[in-house]
């Protein structure tokens, strides 16, 4: 779990602050410089580990704000991400860096990758520092035994699955795949799909997201407990 950390700003000693406006600050801060707030909490979440709910958890914050931030479609108020800053042991100033750095090739090293782990397993991001045009590469181990529950996951565009270590199935609009390594599954999206991990081990994917909307984040459908 993670400590409080006192790198954070407060909203009173932010530049032009004075706590009263500290929503417009945020705002106008966003809109001049174009930077995506949402997108930089998730990076550095993702960075340390975290899964949503677990920084739910930890800062007391209710998971579907957090999302609703996360997918740009809500403003935080600076109290907001003071409390975000804290809980992930950043300064605040950290969730308002620019694009200008953005990569064009990313190149990671095996054990070397943002993660964040989950209920059922953990999820590596393969596409770390680059801007997502509609698709989002990760690796997922999954847990012996899991699955993702009795709810069918639906969201935008298509899924594409690879299995590289073990047995998994995806159900799919009311159909098994079962996947060794090797065998792989890509289908539309929006048909009801969930799946599960019927072996003793540890069982690892390669699942490329591609939403059709760029707000919409169905890796957290898949794997936000």
């Amino acid at each position: 779990m993670a400590k409080h950390s006192n790198s954070s700003f407060d909203a009173k000693n932010a530049p032009g602050g004075n706590g009263k406006n500290s929503r417009l600050l945020v705002a106008e801060t966003s809109h001049e410089s174009n930077i995506d707030v949402g997108r930089r909490i998730r990076e550095i979440r993702m960075g340390k580990g975290l899964s949503i709910r677990a920084l739910a958890e930890t800062s007391k914050l209710n998971v579907n704000t957090l999302s609703l931030i996360e997918n740009g479609r809500t403003s935080p108020s600076v109290s907001t991400l003071q409390l975000i800053a804290q809980t992930l042991q950043v300064p605040i100033s950290a969730f308002f860096e620019t694009d200008e750095g953005q990569k064009k090739v990313v190149y990671q090293h095996a054990g070397n990758r943002p993660h964040a782990v989950f209920t059922h397993g953990l999820v590596e991001d393969l596409g770390a520092g680059m801007t997502r045009f509609g698709a989002e590469p990760l690796i997922v181990t999954l847990k012996p035994k899991s699955d993702s529950g009795k709810t069918p996951i639906v969201h935008t565009g298509r899924e594409f699955v690879y299995c590289l270590e073990g047995h998994i199935v995806y159900h799919v609009d009311d159909q098994a795949y079962p996947l060794e390594p090797g065998d792989s599954l890509m289908f539309e999206a929006y048909l009801p799909h969930r799946w599960q991990n019927e072996g003793e081990s540890e069982s690892k994917l390669l699942l490329v997201l591609c939403p059709l909307d760029e707000r919409d984040q169905p890796s957290e459908r898949h794997f936000g407990s």
